[in-house]
């Protein structure tokens, strides 16, 4: 069967006709990690490529992101451990008094997109739940949003509740969000900042290849 098909229906961000092509891949005795990895991560790999050079909007990224979201539930329990998260593990929450979590869904959607194994805890997660996030799940990768001005301080708190825990040298903390900048992350001793989901990904797999 040609994966092709099912990258350019993911790029197209045609939920129904993408989940079709997974599940015929499957009768087709196409092997899991074929259609994850040539199909699905291909197609959100070009998808963020795009929304990098201005072709693609907010709108037809998330379209595109909820596309390879609902494949993903087709095709996950047929997937080994090892078929899925190579490039790692992240836990990603929305910091405590903060409800919003579109853009953190869609940097969850993106990272998954890219080989990660994603962990989302949700919104208005307190400072001592993403610290046994951390403990339980032993990411490598930390991710935090938060879109009001007042709920970013956060952030810091929880960097200083994992300091307090032991753990903090084990995790790279990346935080994003409308109001959050670079020079908010270096303050609060954040280890990367991301403008967007876009490209969130492309800035830890940098990071985290030259650490």
């Amino acid at each position: 069967m040609d994966l092709s098909k099912i990258t350019e229906t993911l790029i197209s961000g045609k939920s129904d006709e993408l989940k079709k092509l997974v599940e015929e891949a499957i009768n087709n005795d196409v092997k899991p990690a074929d259609i994850l990895n040539q199909g699905l991560l291909t197609g959100m790999d070009a998808v963020g490529q795009k929304w990098k050079a201005g072709e693609m909007f907010m709108p037809e990224v998330l379209r595109c992101a909820k596309a390879m979201s609902s494949s993903m539930d087709v095709l996950r329990p047929m997937l080994k451990d090892d078929d899925i998260g190579n490039a790692g593990t992240m836990i990603i929450g929305t910091v405590a008094g903060d409800l919003h979590d579109i853009g953190k869904d869609l940097a969850a959607m993106m990272f998954e997109g890219a080989g990660y194994k994603v962990i989302n805890i949700g919104i208005d997660q307190s400072n001592e739940n993403f610290v046994n996030a951390v403990k339980e799940h032993k990411p490598n990768l930390l991710g935090m949003s938060a879109l009001l001005t007042t709920t970013m301080p956060r952030m810091g708190e929880v960097i200083n509740s994992l300091k307090e825990a032991g753990i903090r040298d084990q995790v790279t903390v990346i935080i994003g969000g409308a109001p959050v900048t670079e020079e908010f992350a270096d303050e609060i001793g954040a280890d990367l900042y991301a403008p967007n989901a876009g490209t969130a990904v492309e800035i830890t797999n940098e990071y985290l290849q030259n650490k």
